[in-house]
């Protein structure tokens, strides 16, 4: 799998104004949030789209981005955060490709303010990509020694029962796996 170089190349938004919307018109434009260094320049690029109002109050009509930005109250119909460069830079600079920590925050229940935290949660429960939980629980015994390299062949181990149980202490989602 290869790193993404930003994990905002899908993120795009349709900003129009709430003052246009409630004349009735959705005028507004799409706008890549990877075409912008930072949110000041986007912000520069939202006031010019909307400069025939003098103090434009921005609607975010729809969005095209992972669920992990939405999850993380990073982007709403009136929000956008000031500081999703910032984060989006933490993670592309983190050791994990964005499939991972989406697939990280797809598990967890709870939102994290910071992504630090996050990323530090995620590095302490990440176990690797598996094609099943079958895969994930042989692969995981046989490393850490619980199933001896030669084993008689008359020995069979149910690896379906196995893996349901050893996942009462895991979770996975998109084929990556993590310690609860």
């Amino acid at each position: 799998m290869t790193k993404l170089t930003n994990c905002l190349d899908t993120f795009s938004i349709y900003v129009g104004t709430y003052a246009k919307y409630n004349e009735g018109s959705i005028y507004g434009e799409w706008l890549n949030l990877s075409d912008y260094s930072d949110y000041d320049e986007l912000l520069q690029a939202m006031q010019e789209l909307h400069q025939d109002e003098q103090d434009p109050e921005f609607m975010i009509q729809d969005h095209e981005c992972s669920q992990f930005f939405i999850k993380q109250k990073l982007i709403s119909e009136c929000h956008l955060s000031a500081n999703i460069y910032e984060i989006a830079e933490e993670i592309n600079n983190s050791d994990y490709d964005f499939e991972v920590i989406e697939a990280y925050a797809e598990c967890m229940s709870y939102y994290h303010e910071d992504v630090s935290d996050l990323l530090d949660s995620l590095s302490d429960s990440y176990y690797g990509e598996y094609s099943s939980d079958e895969d994930f629980a042989q692969c995981t015994l046989e490393q850490d020694g619980s199933i001896p390299e030669n084993l008689p062949s008359y020995i069979c181990i149910d690896w379906e029962a196995t893996a349901r149980h050893l996942m009462y202490d895991y979770m996975s989602s998109n084929g990556y796996y993590f310690r609860n």
